[in-house]
């Protein structure tokens, strides 16, 4: 019975315990033990070691808990997400209401371009785009190409390895090129990789490989994707990704306005916000509304040198420098560890210059639990969303 009870959940969201401890996994055919060195497993057979024996009832009883409960949160997180929730930070601008579109499911054994929102293929009619400053020119959808985008400024960064340029299609691990960008400059709606330092490139794929990086909001399902490239990459390809990007220097990549209005956008699949031509300014409200500053260029041909606009709320860069430098009696100064400037000291990265999105997402997942870092947590306690917002709107309004 619990196993016909299992079989019929549709499970909205990966469950993804540490990857040193015992998992069972349910399959079309039935319950299996996972084979883990931990508990004294031979990782290359069913037989066990002299260590200790994990019987399949035991791993049967601890799977269906684990399962219960990460769907009770999620249906938890599905249904009631906080009055407060920064939407506009993980691409959304109206509430998840009970029903609504969350990510794929993304069960540990998924591969990484399963637990990701599909489009249709861009189409074109052969249609060559152009950029200034490069003589090259791609269709969208060879701009687009999933294990192969378009590399429009070669110059602008060493050569870039297999995985980098390419990915591994087989294993549907998408090119890191793609989202990142070759230069790693990246968009607001994923992460910015250029120029973090090399230790802390490595310890970030360590840390998504044990799925204690996610997103506190289920709609997000980069971050999912992310997990599991991360979790399918050697070592060798970690320290490879690791000494590409960190080799390549961070580039200015924000425009910062205060406002009382900001244009009216539509989303896509993943949360970039695209403006809405001949369409009159609304009010902003207290949310950031980032889009970029040439739409096309960022949309369809992936331009890697493209910037963004952010229309932040009046009094918000104030407030945000005034908590980043000072504290406010509310957190730690920014500075101590990130460095006079914000660009980052020693092994810690840079925060200054990125999307106020980005920079949003991470602190609230921090202080939602869903991204685990024991530095951070203390720092983000006793900060509201307002913090929040005002924090990221000045760290993006820096220079990096």
């Amino acid at each position: 019975m619990l196993g016909v009870f299992l079989s019929g959940l549709n499970l909205p969201a990966a469950y993804l315990p540490p990857s040193n401890s015992s998992r069972c996994t349910f399959g079309g055919t039935g319950w299996k033990l996972r084979k883990i060195r931990s508990f004294g497993v031979d990782p290359h057979g069913m037989k066990t070691t002299t260590k200790s024996r994990l019987s399949p009832y035991y791993c049967t009883v601890i799977a269906f808990f684990g399962i219960f409960f990460n769907v009770y949160s999620q249906a938890q997180q599905t249904s009631s997400l906080p009055e407060n929730w920064p939407n506009w930070a993980y691409g959304y601008l109206e509430p998840l209401m009970e029903g609504g579109r969350i990510a794929p499911p993304c069960p540990i054994d998924a591969k990484p371009l399963d637990c990701a929102y599909r489009s249709p293929p861009a189409t074109d009619d052969g249609l060559k785009f152009s950029l200034p400053g490069t003589s090259l020119s791609f269709t969208a959808s060879e701009a687009d190409y999933d294990y192969g985008p378009a590399d429009w400024y070669p110059d602008d960064h060493p050569l870039m390895p297999a995985v980098v340029d390419q990915g591994r299609r087989e294993e549907k691990i998408r090119a890191c090129s793609l989202c990142h960008y070759p230069n790693g400059q990246g968009k607001m709606e994923n992460g910015h990789v250029a120029g973090l330092p090399y230790s802390y490139i490595l310890a970030q794929l360590e840390v998504f490989s044990k799925g204690d990086r996610r997103s506190a909001d289920p709609r997000k399902a980069n971050t999912n994707e992310m997990m599991m490239i991360a979790k399918s990459m050697s070592e060798e390809e970690k320290q490879i990704v690791a000494r590409y990007f960190s080799s390549i220097n961070f580039k200015p990549l924000v425009n910062v306005i205060e406002t009382t209005k900001a244009p009216q956008v539509r989303m896509t699949m993943n949360g970039l916000m695209l403006p809405i031509e001949d369409m009159p300014f609304v009010p902003l409200g207290n949310r950031i509304i980032e889009v970029p500053t040439n739409p096309q260029r960022t949309a369809i041909m992936r331009d890697p040198r493209g910037m963004f606009t952010s229309y932040v709320p009046i009094g918000s860069l104030e407030k945000g420098k005034l908590l980043v430098e000072t504290s406010n009696n509310k957190t730690i100064q920014c500075g101590i560890c990130h460095g006079p400037d914000q660009t980052g000291l020693a092994d810690i990265p840079s925060i200054a210059g990125r999307t106020a999105s980005y920079t949003m997402r991470q602190l609230w997942d921090i202080k939602q639990g869903t991204r685990k870092s024991l530095i951070m947590v203390p720092i983000v306690t006793n900060l509201n969303a307002d913090d929040m917002l005002s924090i990221s709107a000045y760290l993006a309004s820096l220079p990096p």
